[in-house]
This record gives structure tokens, sequence and C-alpha cells, in this order.
């Protein structure tokens, strides 16, 4: 893509409303324009690095087995009060049709869909286990949205809902959920720092699990086991304070920033919804669920407030919206390359504008993708080449580009 036919333009200052770093350089490089408190709109690069996030947790999801569906966002009065969820949930939005007069709620979260839904589809023990998933814009009525792209009240999120025969099922397929997590976070580049980090289990389980990625913008406190590389929430250290996988006591305190959650969620929904099913005996019983939840647009927000530098953001190339942003230090210099490199499938943001070099190079520093291309007169047709991450410079040529 040229950027000078890119639609939205980067900003010299942080915005004045935003008090969140993810805010204020995603705001200020382009990637999201601000609504109002909590809502955002995606702009070319932002919609690209959520769409890059998005395709490699489905590629994992689908691994594991799950079916991609998609579910409506608005959601009737009444399948909330089948769980009583209507009247307790705080965050929920409800509202009042002007013309039916009929009460409706814009879904936070999706059990009181799902379940009718998978219980129309299943009969038999032979229809189960079975997984689905959607990516959703979800909606949550926040006291405050705060921490920019990190808690808002409109989201995009990734949620799996599994529904088994028996426990035991349930137990393997959370167990496999949890390696399709952590296989996730490292292809976004993230995996050295996000934490398998031991919760409460309500009444269905001793634990459910969050995945908290380590950075000192974090809402939550974990506590840190540096033998097993795993942590337990404020609570449960509360409770125990030592590490449930191998007992050390010297937990290190943390901040953290929730990026996904697996819960064991038993027989809560399918009994509220009868979702029942015969088994081999013929016998009649309820189907054990479980629910697997990833932030996708929280994910954006998080790495950035992980991966940044005074200069800007500092994408991991499985997420930033091109691989390559070239740069041309006299105009119509680089149109070759750019040409040769897209001809090949290269992933190029071609810096085309007519603006000074230093401006070009702040910009490039402030969108944050991985490897910045300069072509220039005194070049000839070497290339300097700098990973956003690094400070090294190396003039190569392009064979070498090929390979980078």
């Amino acid at each position: 893509m040229k950027q000078s036919s890119l639609f939205s333009k980067t900003q010299k200052f942080n915005p004045q409303d935003e008090e969140s770093l993810n805010a204020k350089l995603l705001l200020r490089a382009g990637y999201v324009y601000k609504i109002m408190a909590g809502v955002y709109s995606y702009l070319p690069l932002g919609l690209m690095a959520l769409k890059n996030i998005e395709n490699i947790i489905r590629k994992h999801m689908v691994a594991a087995g799950g079916s991609e569906i998609y579910m409506s966002a608005l959601h009737p009065k009444s399948a909330w009060e089948v769980t009583g969820r209507y009247d307790t949930l705080d965050v929920l939005f409800r509202f009042t049709s002007f013309y039916s007069r009929t009460d409706y709620v814009l879904g936070p979260t999706h059990e009181e869909i799902v379940t009718p839904l998978v219980k129309a589809n299943v009969s038999s023990y032979r229809d189960l286990p079975i997984s689905v998933f959607q990516f959703q814009w979800k909606f949550r009525d926040e006291k405050r949205a705060k921490s920019g792209l990190m808690r808002g009240r409109e989201f995009y999120m990734k949620d799996l809902y599994s529904f088994h025969t028996n426990q035991e099922d349930l137990d393997d397929y959370y167990e496999k959920m949890t390696k399709a997590y952590t296989a996730v976070f490292q292809e976004l580049g993230i995996g050295d720092k996000t934490v398998l980090t031991y919760a409460s289990g309500g009444t269905f389980a001793k634990y459910s699990h969050e995945f908290q990625m380590i950075t000192d913008a974090g809402e939550d406190l974990i506590h840190l086991c540096e033998k097993c590389h795993v942590a337990v929430n404020d609570e449960i250290y509360e409770e125990q304070n030592t590490c449930p996988v191998c007992g050390e006591k010297n937990l290190q305190p943390i901040k953290a920033a929730e990026v996904g959650n697996i819960f064991k969620l038993g027989t809560k929904f399918s009994k509220a919804f009868e979702m029942k099913f015969k088994d081999q005996n013929g016998e009649t019983k309820e189907a054990i669920m479980g629910c697997y939840g990833i932030g996708v647009s929280r994910l954006l927000g998080a790495i950035v407030e992980a991966s940044h530098d005074d200069k800007g953001i500092i994408l991991p190339e499985g997420v930033a919206p091109f691989k390559f942003h070239l740069i041309e230090t006299k105009r119509g210099l680089g149109q070759e390359l750019y040409e040769k490199m897209t001809g090949e499938g290269m992933s190029v943001l071609y810096d085309d504008r007519d603006v000074s070099a230093g401006e070009k190079f702040a910009d490039a520093d402030l969108l944050g993708l991985p490897i910045r291309l300069v072509v220039s007169e005194k070049l000839g047709d070497k290339i300097e080449v700098k990973r956003r991450a690094k400070e090294e410079l190396e003039i190569l040529n392009y064979e070498d580009i090929r390979k980078l």
C-alpha cells in the first residue's frame, strides 16, 4: 500500500483526553479513532492488525477442533431471565424497543445464546463432544471505561464453548485448549511475556485459568513462581499464598493484563436450558460445558502497552499490518523497489508522501512496523535496513531483503 493513499493520518501530539499509553499511541499513529469513552473505530492499519490477531487465533481454534459460527449480538431478555443473570449482572446493556416495547440485551458474553443453539443440534451422546467459537463485538456497561482498548464498553472477542458427555472429556479438552492458547500467544510474539495464572474455579472446579501478560500498565496483580513460571491471581494468593504446581511460597508480585481466560462451567447453563442427551445406556444426562475467551481488541492494546519506546509502537511481525515500511529520501526513488516487492507478494507500506525524510522516519517509528527499509541515491542499489526493535543498521542487497 502507498502511504499517500492511506485513509488515516498520523498526529504529532498525544490526545488530551486519554490517560492510557496504548490509546495515545494508537490514536496518534492513526490505528483507531475515538468515538467516546470506551468506544473506538478501527482505521485501516488498526483493522489490519486486529484481523491479523484474529486469523492467528482462528487457526489454532480450528486446529483444536472448533467450528466457527456467528451469533447475534442482540439478545432477548427472556434468555437472560432463564439463567437469572438479567437482574444480577451489572454490566448488561438493557433497552426497550420503541415500537414493540420488548426488552433486549446487548451481549456481553454468549452462554445464554450458545446453549439453546447447541441444544437444538444435540440429542444423543453420539453428537458430543462439540465445540463452537465466534469472533464477536461485545458490549459491557462498564462503570468507568479505562485503559484504552484494554477495558472498553464495546470490544472484539473470541469466545469458544465446548460441550461434553462427562468430566473426563471436558478435562482433556481443557488441557488441549490450554496448549492452544499458549501457541496463540507464542505466535503473536508475546509468549515470553504471557503467564498461565491460576484463578478461582467457582463452584465447578478448584481452579480456572487466566493468561496474564506481564506489563507495568496492567490492571491486575499476579504472583509469579519463578521456579515453574506459572502464577496465581490475587484472590488465590490470599487464600493459599503458594504455587499450586510446585508448592513454592516465595512468589513475586507483578503487574499484568489479562489477555485470555478458560473456565469449566459444569452444568450451570445446560441445567438452566435443559440441554440434555441420552447416554449409551439410554439415560438422560445434562451436557458438561467449558468456555474459553480471548479479548482480540484488548490484545492489541496490551501488546502496545508492553512493546513500545519513546518514539512509538513496536509491533510483533504476526500482528503488524505490514512487515516492511519502505521509505525513500527522494520522491519516486522507491517506486521500482515497491513494485518488485509487492509483485513477489511481500507485505509493504511504501511512504511515497511529499514530506521531509525526517517526518517519514518519525512516522515510521510511531507506526511500529517490524522492518524499515530506506532507499537513497547515495546507497545506489543497496538498501538500508533497520528492525524497529533494534538500533543497528544494515546495508543489504535485494536478495538479502527477500530472506528477511
